[in-house]
């Protein structure tokens, strides 16, 4: 999918950075907020890819490891695929981050995708039943994020 998943970008601007060669030190607050930039854009892109019951996670009262996860999931093994793609070309090329790994792939059945304070976690229904990352992470802040999901569906919708 070649279009710009997100139309309204003023909420999810990226922060602007400093050139590689000097990392920009964000404080708490700020990094914890470019995190939720980044996982809302990966929402957007999920559900623009048509991914089912996407959820977001915040974590940041659970573990200092990662700020937010993305859980969705795809109905075949090319959609988890494509999902994956687009999700990484997206924070890549809009928002200049790059992943630090990718597992899962050749399975097909769970992806995660690791941005570091956000991580994606692309299922297939059967898989994501089993393992259940809501569950195990219960007492994490569950995001609404239907407001993505509605706006990708009114992009999608016929005219």
């Amino acid at each position: 999918m070649s279009a710009d998943p997100i139309k309204d970008r003023s909420e999810i601007e990226p922060i602007a950075s400093a050139p590689p060669s000097v990392p920009k030190k964000l404080d708490l607050q700020t990094q914890r907020e470019q995190s939720l930039v980044l996982a809302r854009a990966a929402v957007a892109v999920a559900a623009d890819n048509r991914g089912q019951d996407i959820v977001l996670l915040d974590l940041t009262q659970q573990t200092s490891l990662f700020d937010f996860f993305v859980i969705v999931t795809g109905t075949s093994r090319r959609q988890l695929g494509a999902i994956c793609i687009e999700v990484d070309r997206v924070l890549k090329t809009q928002f200049g981050e790059r992943k630090l790994s990718m597992t899962g792939q050749e399975d097909g059945r769970w992806t995660i995708l690791d941005y570091g304070n956000i991580v994606v976690h692309v299922f297939d229904e059967e898989t994501r039943q089993f393992y259940d990352l809501e569950s195990l992470w219960g007492d994490a802040k569950q995001i609404d994020v239907t407001d993505i999901i509605n706006q990708s569906a009114a992009r999608m919708a016929p005219r």
